[in-house]
């Protein structure tokens, strides 16, 4: 993100506009200054808030910082795609555009997305690390027009965190032209996942093939001789 919200921080604003406003700016910072209150008082400075006032916006320091940036991330995706163009696209395509939109939102902040997923990797933190990628693959999948509420939308959104997760560790070490490599490896997850949804298909219609816990359990009690 590059700082900048569309709407104007208004003139008496509560802590969740703050934090809204604050928070891509606090990763404009956070290469340099870490996740950390001197990032906050940064930005605070440039958007004329008092920097006391901003720190109340984070109670939880940097997983607070770290989580209103995300779900900017969540937010400003799912603003960048008009009706028509999603409906123009097969839906792994909008999920393909959207993981690439996340990561063009995420570029100027680079070594400061390396940063947060450090603190998020911490065994403390890693609760809300399970939340925040829980949230952005159900952003990405409500985006391509998901509507599932069977086990499918675990299921999807499972499998997504692990490719959106994956596909943005080779981004950070990517240094091909165009980041040529990220979207070779992004193409291979999603082949991959296209794979797995044609043989689960195949499993739901052919009964004999289909996994059962109570089949499981029994041949555990009377394995076969």
């Amino acid at each position: 993100m590059d700082g900048r919200m569309a709407e104007p921080l208004p003139q008496d604003p509560t802590l969740d506009e703050m934090r809204t406003h604050l928070a891509p700016r606090i990763a404009a910072h956070a290469a340099f200054d870490g996740w950390s209150d001197a990032a906050v008082e940064r930005a605070a400075e440039e958007l004329e808030i008092d920097p006391d006032q901003a720190r109340l916006a984070f109670p939880k320091g940097a997983a607070d910082m770290i989580d209103a940036w995300f779900a900017g991330i969540d937010a400003e995706m799912a603003a960048a795609f008009s009706a028509q163009e999603l409906a123009a696209m097969p839906v792994h395509k909008r999920i393909r555009a959207a993981v690439l939109k996340r990561i063009e939102i995420a570029r100027p902040a680079r070594e400061a997305l390396r940063r947060a997923l450090a603190i998020l990797a911490m065994p403390q933190n890693m609760p809300l690390a399970a939340k925040l990628s829980w949230r952005s693959a159900d952003a990405m999948w409500r985006l391509a027009g998901d509507t599932a509420t069977d086990f499918n939308h675990y299921s999807k959104r499972g499998i997504l965190a692990g490719v959106y997760g994956s596909t943005i560790m080779a981004w950070l070490d990517d240094e091909s032209e165009g980041e040529a490599e990220t979207i070779a490896f992004l193409d291979r997850r999603l082949g991959n996942v296209a794979d797995f949804e044609t043989f689960k298909k195949r499993l739901a219609g052919d009964p004999d093939q289909r996994f059962s816990v109570t089949r499981f359990l029994g041949r555990l009690r009377y394995p076969g001789r």
